[in-house]
This record gives C-alpha cells, sequence and structure tokens, in this order.
C-alpha cells in the first residue's frame, strides 16, 4: 500500500495530472508488484511565486511511502520504470526527482487500525 504524494508546479491541465498520476502507478504495478488495485496518491501543486527550482522549473517531485522490503533491484526498477512513463507523459526524464521512505509494517495502522505487520497484506512486499 504505497502512498504517494507528486508535488509540481502548478499550471498543468487535469488530463496531464491523471496521466503522470497513472504513470507512477503502472511503475508500482510492475516493478514491485503491487495489486493493481492499490492506488492512494494525491497531487500537490505549488503556486508559480512558491516553487523555487530555477534549472529545472517542471521539475516532478514524486515521493513514495511504502512497506520496507523491496531489494535494490526492485528499486532501481522502480526509478526506471517512473522515469521512462513520466517521459511518455511528456516530463523531461531529468525532472524526474523520486524518494522512496521504507517504512517497517509495525509503522503502519491500516484496515481499521490494525498493525500492518499482523495482517495478511495479499502480496509479498520483499521483491
Amino acid at each position: 500500500m504505497p502512498l504517494i504524494k507528486l508535488t509540481m508546479r502548478s499550471g498543468r491541465t487535469a488530463g496531464q495530472k491523471r496521466r503522470i498520476m497513472d504513470g507512477v502507478h503502472a511503475a508500482l504495478v510492475d516493478a514491485l508488484r503491487i495489486p493493481e488495485n492499490d492506488r492512494f496518491q494525491f497531487v500537490n501543486e505549488i503556486p508559480e511565486g512558491n516553487w523555487d527550482c530555477p534549472e529545472r522549473p517542471d521539475r516532478v517531485l514524486v515521493e513514495i511511502k511504502l512497506f520496507a522490503g523491496r531489494s535494490l533491484e526492485a528499486k532501481r526498477a522502480l526509478y526506471a520504470a517512473v522515469t521512462a512513463n513520466l517521459e511518455a507523459c511528456g516530463v523531461d526524464p531529468l525532472d524526474v526527482f523520486v524518494v522512496l521512505s521504507d517504512e517497517p509494517l509495525e509503522n503502519w495502522g491500516i484496515r481499521g487500525g490494525q498493525a500492518a505487520c499482523d495482517l495478511d497484506l495479499g502480496f509479498k512486499v520483499n521483491v
């Protein structure tokens, strides 16, 4: 159950944002083998005067919090897939910035306040 926060400068259309979200989700399904219906994403748009990234003004920051346990190989595959999928949406690969946060299962309270480590998640975390 990754939590995805996409941060970008405001100005993209609803369709562009949807394609970016779909591209990130497809990368997670392909690289980490999460279930297709496992989506929790939101877009954080920064107004023009509040965005200070002069070298890469069109940068898209992709922050992913996920259950700990993925291999370095899976993470590398994820970075590559996110970048390729966003490039297909018109985002320059140099503007894609991915940050992963591995969180231990005991740090997730899900499904009615249960610790994720006590549940059958329905998919493998150790990929």
